[in-house]
């Protein structure tokens, strides 16, 4: 058995308490990963101060520097990638095809942080005054605490490091605790790629404990955190005593709407990817398929057929096309929901149950879900399940679809399919969603893009992209003024 440790100032060590959790295989409960320490408090005020001690130095570091560190941090990515993918997929369930993909999301989120070494642009700006200069920098804040999910135990992580660290912040770490040693391995590839020591500290626990702690803290100017809306709303409230920045990444309830103009092939693929992958524990999942009347019936067949055939079972085998629930408590929140759906009349067409059968009884499988006679007001339709249970709903035209679809308190992703330009552009319009894909599934943002949403998705900061480096940054207005006389700005003269 793995005993894991904190990683404070340079050094790993246990938790001021001495206590431990466990780690699990979702696939297989009986299989223990190894034990991490069970944080508090202390803990946290020993990073912090770790991480304010070492912003001084780590500051002054000229910005294209702090990029060489993160393109290194990319390379050793890239060299370890099957390596993680399997930590990863024996930690949270999800099959290897989309751990590596996670890495990957890494790898070119590492790549694309380090080219903006050299691109945090300012502005220079005409005065409205005699030889005098105006310009706008952008500057650190100080220590960021980062908050982040199971579902992508890397991927998100880098999301939210790597733009910090590169705007010239220092960080402390809070994974999540079913997937504790991806980011053990993630911050020892950021030792190895020579991040300086108190510059990146992680301290593995409960959210309840540590995570409030570091929300609470007064030096720690800067929090991310991706996760429930709840928990992110308790969040914004603690963080506004100390009018902390605060970027939260939270629900979503993601619809696929399919018109009747349709590659109802092409939606095919994109729904099952959408709902099914990752056993539909995504953000972004697809929890709901709105399908035009003309085509219902037809794709309903044919989506049935496909989702027959989907092979549950752990993720590290390549017969695998869907993993198990990250948990007991997850499965067991799934099975409510569909017990919800039942009781409100909606039609279990398939699954909604627990996959027992042989090896399986020994992880948390649910089998893939479907509902049909879905109506918007349910609450299958409308709240979020974060599992693989899809709910189908009928419409008449593109307008309706789109009302549909914005018929929830969240506004992630959304997709439609059709080859009509019209109703493509309609949708880009008038869906109220971060992320709008024509033509493609509700999943598959890439590294470079702003990735975020509406509504109480999240508080209207983005992650990836060129957005995130404004939101790890302050802008200092400086005037320079050389006349030699004593000018005043908007003031008559």
């Amino acid at each position: 058995m793995k005993k894991f440790q904190n990683y404070i100032d340079g050094k790993w060590c246990d938790s001021s308490s001495q206590q431990t959790f466990e780690n699990r295989n979702p696939a297989n409960k009986n299989e223990l990963l190894g034990t991490f320490p069970k944080s508090t408090k202390e803990d946290v005020e020993k990073a912090v101060q770790s991480a304010k001690k070492s912003f001084e130095s780590w500051r002054l570091t000229p910005a294209p520097k702090r990029g060489d560190i993160l393109r290194k941090v990319g390379d050793i990515l890239t060299q370890r990638k099957e390596e993680l993918a399997k930590i990863m997929t024996k930690e949270m369930g999800k099959v290897l095809l989309e751990t590596r993909g996670d890495v990957q999301e890494g790898i070119d989120t590492a790549y694309y942080a380090a080219t903006e070494g050299r691109r945090l642009f300012g502005h220079t700006v005409p005065s409205e005054l005699n030889n005098k200069f105006n310009m706008s920098i952008r500057t650190p804040i100080g220590v960021c605490g980062l908050i982040t999910p199971w579902n992508f135990p890397l991927a998100i992580p880098t999301w939210k490091m790597f733009p910090a660290l590169l705007c010239g912040n220092t960080v402390v770490f809070k994974p999540a605790m079913q997937t504790p040693e991806t980011a053990t391995r993630f911050v020892e590839i950021l030792i190895e790629a020579g991040i300086p020591n108190g510059v990146v500290n992680l301290i593995h626990g409960a959210g309840s404990e540590i995570g409030n702690a570091i929300v609470e803290h007064n030096d720690v100017e800067v929090i991310s955190f991706t996760g429930s809306t709840e928990v992110g709303k308790k969040i914004s409230k603690s963080a506004a005593d100390t009018l902390k920045r605060v970027s939260l990444e939270l629900g979503g309830k993601n619809a696929q709407i399919v018109m009747d103009d349709a590659d109802l092939d092409l939606a095919l693929d994109g729904v099952l990817w959408g709902a099914f992958g990752t056993t539909g524990q995504r953000c972004t999942a697809t929890s709901r398929l709105i399908l035009h009347e003309k085509i219902h019936d037809k794709f309903l067949e044919m989506l049935l057929t496909r989702v027959k055939k989907l092979r549950l079972g752990d993720g590290l085998l390549s017969t695998t096309d869907v993993g198990p629930c990250v948990s007991e408590s997850q499965r067991n929140t799934v099975h409510q929901y569909v017990e919800i759906g039942k009781k409100e009349g909606a039609n279990l067409l398939i699954g909604g149950e627990f996959a027992t059968e042989g090896e399986l009884d020994n992880g948390w499988f649910y089998k893939p879900t479907i509902f049909t006679n879905v109506t918007p007001n349910m609450r299958i339709a409308k709240e979020e399940i974060f599992g693989p249970v899809l709910s189908v709903i009928k419409t008449s035209n593109v307008f309706e679809a789109i009302q549909i679809l914005n018929n929830t308190i969240y506004g992630l992703s959304s997709s439609i399919y059709t080859k009509n330009i019209n109703d493509a552009f309609a949708a880009m319009r008038d869906i109220k969603a971060g992320i709008v894909y024509i033509n493609a599934p509700t999943i598959g943002a890439e590294a470079h893009m702003p990735f975020g949403g509406v509504k109480q998705t999240g508080n209207g900061h983005r992650e990836g992209g060129w957005t995130v480096f404004d939101f790890y940054s302050e802008w200092k207005t400086i005037y320079v003024d050389y006349s030699g006389n004593f000018q005043r700005a908007q003031i008559d003269s």
